[in-house]
């Protein structure tokens, strides 16, 4: 209990806002252009890899605070993050008070954690901010790219009084490019019938449902139709050591995990029209001691980009898959050990304004669950959101406002029907 007492500590302070300027935007940029580049700004200089993004819950706290938001901080203790400290999911509504119902017709939310190493905030060239000034930086595209442009895009829809703050709700999550548990700890505890918390006493959290939720992420600005599915997975060999110069009397697990390696790789494992071919990563090889030694043991850590069935089976059948080609390959030497995952999410993207693509990477999307459609846009590209050209241009941030308020306004203002998770498509 002193873990959560601390965390609860931790997030009812404020995080001070940036100290340095934000570059003089030209008068030729929209109205919200100086807000818009101020607020991301003021995220991406905020470090926030997985497990240690406290300081940026904590500066969305005072700002969403700042704007009449009604704003609370949901804490996810230390240890079941990936970092040391506690951290926080925010939670908000546009309204002075927290809103009575637990009903709403749309969630807008994002990810505050980036994945390592910080790379600090930078504009280019200097100078004057024009549609064609890059901003670089962790964080700057995936996906604080994606968060700044909602709040701003939400703000001005609120200002001109063309939706009720009433219908919205904000939720920005942990340690999505980890494990999803941030997300996963806001669905299990709103859809919780217990009423206990994760603290081990009562909760007074709502059991909240949307009709329709927009999640952040970089796509190009194009409204994603879904994309793959993931499982991670471990397939491990023995064998029997002995003297590389007499290979017969051993048995190298090495050479028995290649051989199967190479067949996963050349084994069709499922494919689809929409999402293409299912593909493997062999992230990571160990194996033996010494070159002169035949190895006894060896491993690989696959991560598995599922295309086909559906989201909740789909990759299932990917795994029976690869556990029959270990099988025949040499059953008693292989094994394999498998992390959860899921198949192909759907989106809705038949959206009038949009273009639309299909992303080989995972989201939050599946991890939030219930009965509501759902949407996957933002600014930026993947290619670049984890590497150290991570950036993108003034001018897609500003697009990225206007095609949120027209995806707010699709579901808000034109009376969008409720669907299930999967979208209508």
């Amino acid at each position: 209990m002193k873990r959560i007492s601390q965390a609860l500590l931790l997030c009812s302070a404020l995080y001070p806002p940036a100290a340095h300027a934000t570059p003089t935007p030209h008068a030729d940029g929209p109205f919200y252009r100086h807000d818009l580049l101020a607020l991301h700004k003021n995220l991406v200089e905020i470090p926030s890899l997985s497990g240690t993004e406290e300081d940026a819950a904590l500066f969305l706290q005072e700002y969403l605070g700042n704007q009449n938001y009604s704003v609370e901080l949901q804490p996810i203790p230390a240890g079941l993050n990936t970092g040391s400290n506690a951290t926080c999911n925010v939670l908000a509504w546009p309204t002075a008070r927290k809103p009575s119902t637990a009903d709403f017709k749309l969630l807008i939310t994002s990810h505050i954690d980036v994945v390592p190493p910080y790379i600090p905030y930078k504009t280019t060239p200097s100078g004057p901010i024009t549609p064609d000034t890059l901003i670089s930086g962790r964080g700057s595209v995936d996906a604080k790219a994606s968060l700044a442009a909602q709040l701003i895009a939400l703000s001005t829809l609120l200002s001109s009084e063309s939706i009720s703050p009433s219908d919205v709700m904000l939720l920005f999550v942990v340690g999505e490019e980890t494990s999803g548990l941030g997300m996963k700890e806001f669905s299990r505890r709103s859809r919780s019938s217990s009423k206990v918390s994760l603290f081990g006493s009562s909760s007074d959290e709502k059991q909240y449902r949307f009709a329709s939720a927009i999640f952040g992420e970089p796509t190009e600005n194009k409204l994603a139709c879904g994309h793959k599915g993931i499982t991670n997975g471990i397939v491990r060999s023995r064998g029997k050591a002995g003297h590389s110069g007499y290979p017969q009397l051993g048995k190298s697990a090495n050479e028995v995990l290649i051989r199967s390696l190479h067949t996963i790789l050349n084994t069709d494992l499922g494919s689809s029209e929409r999402y293409g071919n299912t593909t493997v990563n062999i992230g990571v090889l160990e194996g033996g001691v010494a070159a002169n030694v035949i190895p006894k043991s060896a491993s690989a850590r696959l991560a598995v980009r599922v295309a086909s069935g559906s989201q909740k089976e789909g990759h299932k059948d990917v795994i029976a898959k690869i556990e029959h080609i270990l099988k025949e390959t040499d059953g008693d030497a292989l094994s394999s050990e498998w992390f959860g995952g899921y198949g192909p999410v759907k989106c809705k993207c038949e959206v009038d304004g949009f273009e639309t693509m299909v992303a080989s990477y995972g989201t939050d999307v599946p991890n939030l669950e219930g009965g509501h459609t759902s949407y996957l846009y933002g600014p930026g590209s993947i290619l670049v959101a984890h590497g150290d050209d991570e950036g993108l241009r003034v001018r897609d941030l500003e697009e990225a406002v206007e095609g949120y308020r027209k995806l707010i306004l699709h579901v808000l203002g034109d009376g969008e029907e409720e669907g299930g998770e999967e979208g209508d498509l």
